[in-house]
């Protein structure tokens, strides 16, 4: 067995993703020698310590970072800097410091003004999840075979950034390297615009009159099982991704309402040639996510 990349890792947060870090970690063996979790509310404490997800459970994020040389952040994106703020001058010096967000411009924004010298910043995003949150939600196969997007600053210490990425390998996931900003464009259409829809399908279903509503979901078909599916997702993470991701995810909204109109506009005038090219477009998609077996 490889030797552990850290000695002393930190989980701030210990929901799906952070759980199935401390699981893989625990399973594997070489990911970490001492695992730390510390989280806000006292239940979740007392749960990671049922679950045996942890060597050391601390209340304190500032206490829990003390002689870490890794810190992962996994804790909704809107609560980064108030954490960073509370944590920062804890930090030892060498740490990598690295996160798990949904939006990666944020995090440069939020985290960068408070690192400490000698502290090395490597973001990153693993692509991967399901609607379920909380310490009991994760599973250590959460990350095999899905992609993790690292995002390092211009000036990130290269063996920072390749501790990272190892840590991803060794989890499970294949690495690609993307700019903060790239990153945050991509997963607007790929991921944000998507929770979008749905949050927004399922809204339009509650306000229908309740003989309607009722019907809807007595008579749900798959497709609109999806859309709960993906609409059941965590509250908080999903508020502060909309709001850390502004710009890209309006951009994104704005493409898509401009093709819905055009779809409309397409079934109103019986334009079956522009709808049958638009199912295809759809089917190619699928076809292309099937071979590259990220469906």
């Amino acid at each position: 067995m490889a030797e552990p990349l850290f000695n002393r890792l930190c989980l701030v947060g210990i929901g799906l993703i952070g759980s199935s870090i401390a699981r893989v970690a625990q399973k594997r063996g070489d990911i970490a020698k001492t695992i730390v979790v510390t989280t806000r509310r006292a239940e979740t404490l007392a749960r990671v310590r049922e679950l045996g997800l942890a060597d050391v459970v601390e209340p304190d994020a500032a206490r829990a970072v003390e002689g870490c040389d890794g810190v992962i952040f996994c804790i909704p994106v809107g609560a980064y800097a108030d954490a960073m703020r509370h944590i920062a001058a804890h930090l030892a010096p060498g740490a990598v410091l690295t996160d798990v967000g949904s939006t990666k411009g944020s995090v440069v924004r939020d985290l960068s003004p408070l690192l400490p010298a000698g502290v090395h910043l490597v973001p990153a995003h693993p692509m991967a999840g399901t609607e379920h949150s909380g310490p009991d939600a994760g599973f250590p196969e959460l990350f095999e075979g899905r992609y993790c997007i690292v995002t390092p600053l211009p000036d990130s210490d290269p063996a920072a950034v390749e501790k990272v990425k190892e840590l991803w390998r060794r989890c499970g996931s294949m690495i690609e390297t993307m700019d903060p900003i790239t990153h945050d464009k991509v997963v607007a259409i790929v991921s944000h615009l998507p929770h979008l829809i749905a949050f927004t399908i399922c809204g339009t279903a509650d306000d229908l009159a309740e003989e309607t509503k009722e019907a809807v979901l007595k008579f749900a078909a798959s497709g609109f099982r999806d859309f709960t599916r993906i609409a059941a997702s965590d509250v908080d993470m999903w508020r502060d991704v909309f709001l850390n991701n502004r710009e890209a995810v309006l951009e994104m909204l704005s493409r898509f309402s401009e093709d819905a109109h055009a779809f409309g506009r397409a079934i109103r005038r019986g334009e079956a040639g522009f709808i049958e090219d638009r199912i295809e477009r759809g089917r190619k998609i699928r076809r292309s996510l099937i071979e590259r077996k990220q469906a």
